[in-house]
């Protein structure tokens, strides 16, 4: 049975169960060849077959992220896709690799920032994750990054602070700190209790540091 027989698709499932049983035999395996098929059939004419091969990728990366980490310029590629179950799939899948690949994502950064400035939500939230975790990876990178991290930070409605504040919490250092914390408190207002507590956990992180 080929990988591509095994995915949620060929099995006639809607659950994503099969794509998560795959990308853990690919990664028990380390079937670089499995991998390739999968990342081949990307492109494959069934958009369903599209959608199940980038979960599988994704979920690789969650869990062993080295297995596709040299598929940057694909997942970048998804960014501009038709099928928007690329577009944040292949986010998600650069955000799991941005630590170990952060100079070629940050080659790329333009196609990053176009799309989470014209994504969906969940592009959006994985693409603060890549951007941020790019941005952790040097100091030369934190300098040309944050500042747009931190715009976002202000912009964004007021369900997604707690969740972006997380992200970049990661980029914080001594000298962008003060930054980091008047953002945060400059939304607090708007924040319900739920939110507010993830925000005071993180300010308490960085008063403790």
């Amino acid at each position: 049975m080929s990988v591509i027989d095994k995915l949620a698709t060929s099995l006639d499932t809607k659950s994503d169960v099969p794509n998560k049983v795959l990308a853990k035999e690919l990664i028990e395996k380390n079937d670089n060849s499995g991998i390739n098929t999968i990342i081949d059939n990307l492109k494959n004419k069934n958009k369903s077959i599209q959608s199940d091969c980038v979960k599988v990728l994704y979920e690789i990366g969650y869990i062993k992220p080295d297995l596709i980490s040299g598929y940057v310029n694909i997942f970048v590629k998804l960014l501009k896709n038709r099928n928007n179950r690329l577009v944040w799939g292949g986010m998600i899948a650069l955000s799991t690799i941005a630590n170990l690949k952060a100079e070629e994502i940050f080659r790329q950064i333009d196609e990053i920032k176009y799309a989470i400035e014209n994504g969906s939500v969940i592009t959006v939230d994985a693409g603060i994750k890549t951007v941020s975790r790019v941005a952790a990876s040097a100091d030369k990178y934190n300098k040309a990054l944050f500042p747009y991290l931190i715009k976002q930070l202000k912009a964004c409605r007021p369900k997604s602070v707690a969740q972006y504040s997380e992200s970049i919490f990661v980029v914080v250092t001594e000298k962008n700190k003060k930054q980091f914390v008047e953002a945060l408190q400059e939304r607090k207002d708007i924040l319900n209790q739920s939110q507010l507590k993830r925000i005071d956990k993180l300010l308490k992180a960085l008063e403790n540091a």
